[in-house]
């Protein structure tokens, strides 16, 4: 028994609620625990142990594998959670917005495999964009630890290790989205309208199509693909050697159609069907050229490249699915020791910024109530918070690699306890962990089999006092303004892109604490 005072913590919630901590610092036995106030009752029973964020980092991954399309998901690697396979997807239409020469309006076409994108059962390639480039960064940075981490798949005992396993069954699908006549890239693969909400993959059965290839596509398929090439290049040179050429065949369509955008209203007025599914749209594609470039650069070492990223801003942004310039300079700050062309005050000045914007989320997140940076800012309660704290959690861990000050280790650290339950409304946001979990996020896959818990290791998009589903939500304050309901896309959807950057930070800081 471990007993002590709560101290009030200083700042308010954004509500004005009051937070108390508690010091668990002097505990040290591995065990089973529960903190009792008198007068107020026990907590939920936490676990202190080593290693206690495992389960969590590799549920985190394993959801890709019940995210898969055109497969059986077995109960060998499910368990109860197992299901028929749905949308084989080699009947695949090209819309009339994809028309081209060799593959005119109403051509079909294979392109199998992949991930379902969130709670639909779409494939988009913006959004496989940043997933799979914060994927294949995990491992790039932790790759022993990934090495040897197994997620119990059909591959697993494979040459491949099971995080890269992962990562192809996405790519192969990736790939059949490129225009073999041109290399330009489709936009997404889609139905005209979303499914039903409780229908499983069997019964989903309406036509799909490719649309309109777009440049933001082709640049993040010409990024990850470029990236797969020298990740996959130890396993399989051949495979290397053919991503390597995707990529760049991606890179000169890009660079004869540089602003082709996807403007889904647009399309709509001039083709049929019309396509109502999530658009991806992007205005601003600077920093999809800067993320192409710094992979085919670190792929290639052709100067060429490089002077593409030269053109890139100095300025600090969190990567999303808009915004991905920095998944390019995290890329080239990793490999920048065998790097020739770039500067040596070009890399300091990168690695400079990054390191500045880590401790200004640290000090901004410790003056917050529940001491976390992703409470530093209002604005960081949007859409898909969740993913906010997660990146942020990546930035703290890469300040971390470069300085080596700890204290950016448990900022991070901080982040993933904020995403567990160290929040104002005392969810834990990752589906099958904690004692008060998402239990009913807004998930085609969970809601047609509403028999079973929500497949597990999933996080749910979080607080956003946007509230743009209609839902009844028990706040609008923007820390609390969540609920735990399907209807929720808003604050309750499940996102690969989401799950990306969380998956890193919590088998990251595992990775870190087990080999310390």
């Amino acid at each position: 028994m471990l007993e002590g005072k709560l101290s009030e913590n200083a700042a308010p919630t954004w509500s004005g609620k009051k937070v108390w901590s508690a010091d668990f610092s002097d505990l040290k036995s591995e065990g089973q625990y529960t903190l009792e106030i008198p007068g107020l009752g026990k907590s939920y029973t936490f676990a202190v142990q080593n290693g206690v964020y495992k389960d969590l980092g590799r549920a985190g991954l394993k959801a890709f594998y019940f995210q898969r399309a055109s497969t059986d998901i077995e109960k060998a690697y499910a368990g109860r959670w197992a299901r028929e396979g749905g949308h084989p997807d080699d009947r695949v239409m090209v819309h009339a917005s994809a028309a081209s020469t060799s593959r005119p309006e109403g051509t079909l076409i294979s392109s199998p495999k992949g991930w379902y994108d969130a709670g639909d059962y779409n494939k988009y390639i913006v959004n496989s964009g940043i997933t799979m480039g914060t994927l294949l960064a995990a491992y790039e940075r932790y790759p022993d630890y990934f090495g040897s981490l197994d997620l119990n798949i059909p591959e697993s005992g494979d040459d491949l290790p099971d995080i890269l396993n992962e990562v192809l069954y996405n790519l192969d699908w990736m790939l059949t989205m490129q225009d073999p006549g041109d290399g330009g890239v489709y936009h997404k693969l889609t139905t005209a309208a979303f499914e039903g909400m409780e229908i499983a993959p069997t019964g989903a059965t309406s036509q799909r199509y490719v649309v309109q290839k777009s440049t933001a596509a082709t640049l993040d398929f010409a990024a990850v693909v470029a990236q797969a090439a020298r990740v996959f290049k130890p396993f399989s040179p051949e495979n290397s050697a053919a991503y390597l050429k995707a990529a760049e065949k991606a890179w000169q369509w890009a660079g004869l159609n540089p602003q082709v955008h996807y403007r889904q209203n647009e399309i709509n007025r001039k083709f049929d069907p019309d396509v109502q599914t999530g658009t991806y749209g992007d205005e601003n594609l600077r920093d999809e050229w800067i993320w192409a470039a710094s992979e085919l650069y670190i792929s290639t070492k052709n100067p060429t490249y490089w002077k593409e990223v030269e053109k890139g801003s100095a300025k600090y942004t969190l990567p999303s699915w808009p915004d991905v310039q920095w998944l390019g300079y995290y890329s080239l700050i990793r490999h920048g020791e065998n790097l020739e062309h770039v500067p040596a005050e070009w890399l300091s000045g990168r690695k400079a910024t990054l390191v500045a914007e880590a401790k200004r989320l640290r000090q901004e997140g410790a003056r917050w109530s529940y001491l976390a940076p992703m409470g530093s800012s209002e604005q960081n309660f949007i859409w898909g918070s969740n993913s906010v704290a997660s990146n942020q959690g990546i930035l703290l861990l890469e300040a971390y690699h470069l300085s080596g000050d700890r204290e950016f280790l448990q900022s991070a650290e901080d982040n993933l306890d904020y995403l567990l339950g160290r929040n104002a409304t005392g969810y834990s946001y990752v589906t099958g962990f904690g004692s008060s979990s998402t239990q009913w996020p807004h998930h085609r896959l969970a809601a047609s089999r509403p028999d079973l818990p929500p497949l597990p290791g999933f996080l749910a998009g979080g607080p956003n006092p946007g509230q743009q589903d209609g839902c009844e939500y028990p706040s609008d304050i923007p820390d609390e303004s969540y609920t735990d309901a399907v209807c929720s896309y808003a604050s309750n959807e499940i996102a690969i892109n989401w799950n990306a950057p969380f998956a890193y930070l919590a088998n990251a800081v595992n990775a870190i604490r087990s080999a310390n």
